[in-house]
């Protein structure tokens, strides 16, 4: 083993590069479903080494990590420190976490003015697995809004039935809540109330384009949940 300085250093962090660098390479190959004695031949070192890698995840000779990482079509970083557009939720549970309902108040409150969230309903025929999209949506007094291009996949019919989730997570501290609400669509009309929508803070379209139908949902049932550390009197 030996240290090149023109290379990138390794994570600094040597307790969390020992346990995430043996983990991301045992899931990478597990993904490729490529051996230890492959993956050590293809980045020209020996099946003892990358099993030492594996195992100690630190200070081995970055020009290796670089093979490896090329290897496992990864980046260096990514092999090294991790990725950064990861979904939330990694930091763990909080201590002594409480599952509670949220009053259907409350859930108003956290759905706010505008964000984004989840569509989910059934395009083809009862049975079918249902379409899951991501939207950018406005609270519309008591309904959910979203803008899209009538040609594409959150285009839901009038009169269809819903489901529409969103949620917040904290890294930190492990609390949560989410918010589901199942309804019907409608197609709102009119020339006023589609410019007082397309105004709105929040209601330029994340997927970009001309999307210029919109859709509301009227809910019937709004439900919610949160994640909070029990409480000690």
């Amino acid at each position: 083993m030996h240290e090149d300085r023109n290379q990138p250093e390794p994570a600094a962090d040597a307790s969390s590069a020992k346990e995430s660098v043996a983990t991301r390479i045992a899931l990478r190959r597990g993904q490729l479903g490529m051996s230890q004695e492959e993956v050590a031949t293809r980045a020209g070192m020996s099946t003892t080494y990358l099993r030492q890698v594996e195992e100690l995840g630190t200070g081995f000779d970055p020009g290796a990590l670089m093979r490896l990482a090329a290897v496992l079509d990864m980046s260096y970083e990514e092999l090294t420190t991790g990725r950064r557009d990861v979904p939330p939720g990694r930091g763990g549970p909080a201590a002594h976490p409480v599952l509670a309902r949220l009053s259907e108040q409350e859930c108003w409150q956290r759905l706010g003015t505008h964000g984004i969230g989840r569509l989910s309903y059934t395009a083809g025929a009862a049975g079918e697995a249902p379409v899951v999209l991501p939207v950018n949506f406005l609270v519309d007094g008591q309904s959910v809004v979203y803008r899209t291009d009538p040609a594409g996949a959150a285009a839901v019919r009038s009169g269809a039935q819903v489901a529409f989730e969103t949620d917040h997570i904290d890294e930190a501290t492990g609390r949560g809540w989410s918010v589901l609400v199942t309804g019907t669509v409608e197609h709102p009309a009119g020339p006023d109330a589609l410019e007082a929508l397309a105004l709105r803070y929040g209601s330029a379209p994340w997927a970009g384009g001309r999307r210029d139908l919109w859709i509301r949902i009227v809910p019937h049932k709004l439900s919610g949940r949160v994640i909070q550390p029990l409480r000690k009197d």
